[in-house]
């Protein structure tokens, strides 16, 4: 589909540095291999808790207790589904971090410091 190629050409023109696109950094740990969850076409769906994060696991190896996921979504609550359903035997899941006016440098900052607290016990879900 369309948006998800806008995606990820977003993706590979967007520089972190001279040089250096976000793509080259979401796929440099990889070998290469695209791990990347984008849109909700099949076999992803609009429940990001059922497909994109049980698929990131699995193509990666991160425990979900070790995942941070942004969200802008202003029409449901993927943060809340996502940090309650993708757990591991510990009870421990995915940080999720509400962002209703796209990712600021506010929101990755409080992205952080939420993962870092919630390492402890703290919310998983802000």
């Amino acid at each position: 589909p369309k948006a998800v190629q806008i995606g990820r050409a977003a993706l590979k023109i967007l520089e972190v540095v001279p040089g250096t696109s976000v793509w080259d950094l979401l796929i440099a740990d990889w070998g290469g291999e695209d791990v990347n969850q984008i849109g909700r076409s099949p076999p992803l769906s609009s429940d990001k808790s059922a497909t994109h994060f049980p698929f990131l696991k699995t193509a990666t190896g991160i425990p979900f207790d070790k995942m941070l996921f942004f969200d802008d979504c202003n029409w449901g609550d993927h943060c809340g589904k996502v940090s309650s359903r993708c757990t591991e035997d510990s009870g421990m899941g995915v940080v999720a971090v509400r962002t209703p006016s796209g990712l600021r440098e506010a929101d990755w900052r409080k992205g952080i410091e939420t993962f870092e607290k919630a390492q402890s016990g703290g919310p998983r879900c802000v």
